[in-house]
């Protein structure tokens, strides 16, 4: 369960590409934000329920192939398996919550189920024979979520969205106070969002020091 009252990472942070792989996992990041713009432009209540679903994927991904490698080099994980399925755990969580207060169309639904699949065998592959390549890949994705949570929250704010009553589940997720609206479950949903970004440009920056 997140604790929205922990100290919340810098919301605007970009990592600096270093390197080819670096480049080829912004590279990813920016041509599946091709396909988010399209299909969803402005609709971010939309869009949240489609790229949760996709960022509920690397962290379990990550986190079956390290318990792999700890029982095969029989050694200790140093936290990161854990770290990974909490990722996983917490992504779920918000699209839960966003399907409470956008409730996708037969075609999304659709959408997310292709996604899902291409998304996992992708990554899976990407995290097998190259992990530091795969949570840069993450970390740039994170960057984009922080940008779009930014962007839908400024469309709450205008009134060009309806500050609507937050779900009981979000509530109770993140502790918010009894009579939250969206606004503080975007508020709390972008600084997990962060939190995910730093982890994984940590995790990269990790193996590219061997």
């Amino acid at each position: 369960m997140t604790d929205i009252s922990a100290a919340a990472p810098s919301i605007d942070r970009h990592q600096t590409p270093n390197g080819v792989s670096d480049k080829i996992a912004l590279g990813i990041v920016k041509f599946m934000r091709l396909f988010a713009d399209a299909f969803f432009s402005r609709r971010y209540g939309h869009r949240a329920v489609v790229l949760e679903t996709v960022a509920a994927v690397p962290g379990m991904v990550g986190g079956l192939l390290q318990h792999l490698k700890a029982l095969r080099h029989i050694r200790d994980d140093q936290g990161w398996i854990r770290e990974l399925l909490d990722e996983a755990e917490n992504e779920r969580m918000h699209l839960m919550t966003f399907i409470r207060i956008a409730q996708p169309s037969f075609f999304e639904r659709a959408l997310i189920m292709l996604g899902q699949a291409v998304f996992f065998n992708a990554y899976f592959f990407l995290y097998l024979f190259a992990p530091k390549t795969a949570h840069r890949v993450v970390g740039y994705l994170e960057e984009e979520a922080v940008i779009s949570y930014t962007s839908y929250l400024a469309q709450v704010d205008s009134g060009a969205t309806p500050n609507v009553p937050a779900p009981q589940l979000a509530i109770d997720y993140w502790h918010l106070a009894p009579d939250a609206r969206l606004r503080e479950v975007i508020v709390a949903v972008r600084a997990d969002e962060a939190r995910h970004r730093d982890t994984n440009h940590g995790f990269a920056d990790r193996l590219a020091g061997g």
